[in-house]
Order: structure tokens, then C-alpha cells, then sequence
């Protein structure tokens, strides 16, 4: 598979990671809240709170994508969750989709490889008090608010 390990830089210069988009995983677990990553301080955005994730591979969906790199990055075994819905960014040359998944059972993340300071969950009242990925600072009403109502 072709590796999508590459900048893409946008018409007003900003920069984004993946050639072929990229994808997070936001797995919540009713118990224990979302799993978050605290970013390695060499990130992009580095220092902040988001999600396992990373550049898509070329011919790979979403969730693929999504599930690869959160096992890449904090062992997140994929049965272990249950995919509930997508939400994506698109911005027209470059995308990120946010892969909402259910714990279908009790696992414990750890960090499987370089970049990651810290692997929490975190309660969902308590994830806007982290200094978060701007990104998934935007994006973190909207997925909070669909996640309150399955939960309903």
C-alpha cells in the first residue's frame, strides 16, 4: 500500500498531513469517557490533546485508516470498538475524518510508538478543559453533541 506519509500544503500556504487525507479514531467508552492523545512535543500541534491518527493510505477508507493508526499509535485493538458514525473535513484538496467508535469491551491503550507524551480517558465533561489540537477543538462540539444523543 501507498503510504501517505507526506505534507499537503493548502492555497494560502498552510500545511496538512497525508497526501491521501487523513483519519482519526475518538473512541468512547460510557465508563471511562473519550480516549485522547497527548501529542509528542515534535508534532504538528505538538504539546496538545486529540486524537490517535494519522495520513491515510492511498486505496484506504476512513475507518481503515483510522483503525490502523490508532493500533499504530496506542494499541488500540480493533474489535475491541464498534464504529458508530463518520464526520469529515473536506476541504477540497486535503481531508479529516473523525471516526467515532463505541468500546465494545474493556481495553487499556498504551503507547505503542513515539508519538505520544500520555494516553488518557478522559471524561466528556472534562475534554475542554485540555489545551486541545485545534482541530479537534473545532470539531469537538459537534462530535460531543452526536455522541450525547446515541447515548441517550
Amino acid at each position: 500500500m501507498d503510504s501517505g506519509d507526506a505534507w499537503v500544503e493548502g492555497p494560502d500556504g498552510q500545511r496538512f498531513w497525508g497526501r491521501f487525507g487523513a483519519a482519526g479514531l475518538l473512541v468512547h467508552d460510557l465508563r471511562r469517557g473519550v480516549l485522547l492523545q497527548h501529542r509528542a512535543d515534535w508534532s504538528h500541534f505538538g504539546g496538545t490533546w486529540g486524537l490517535p491518527g494519522g495520513a491515510r493510505h492511498a486505496d484506504e477508507t476512513a475507518v481503515e485508516g483510522a483503525l490502523r493508526e490508532a493500533a499504530e499509535e496506542a494499541a488500540v485493538p480493533a474489535d475491541a470498538v464498534r464504529v458508530l458514525f463518520e464526520s469529515v473535513l473536506d476541504l477540497g484538496f486535503w481531508s479529516y475524518t473523525t471516526v467515532v467508535a463505541q468500546a465494545v469491551r474493556a481495553f487499556e491503550p498504551h503507547m505503542a510508538d513515539v508519538e505520544s507524551i500520555e494516553l488518557r480517558w478522559v471524561p466528556v465533561d472534562e475534554v475542554v478543559g485540555l489545551p486541545l489540537h485545534p482541530g479537534f477543538a473545532a470539531s469537538w462540539p459537534s462530535l460531543r453533541a452526536r455522541l450525547t444523543a446515541l447515548s441517550d
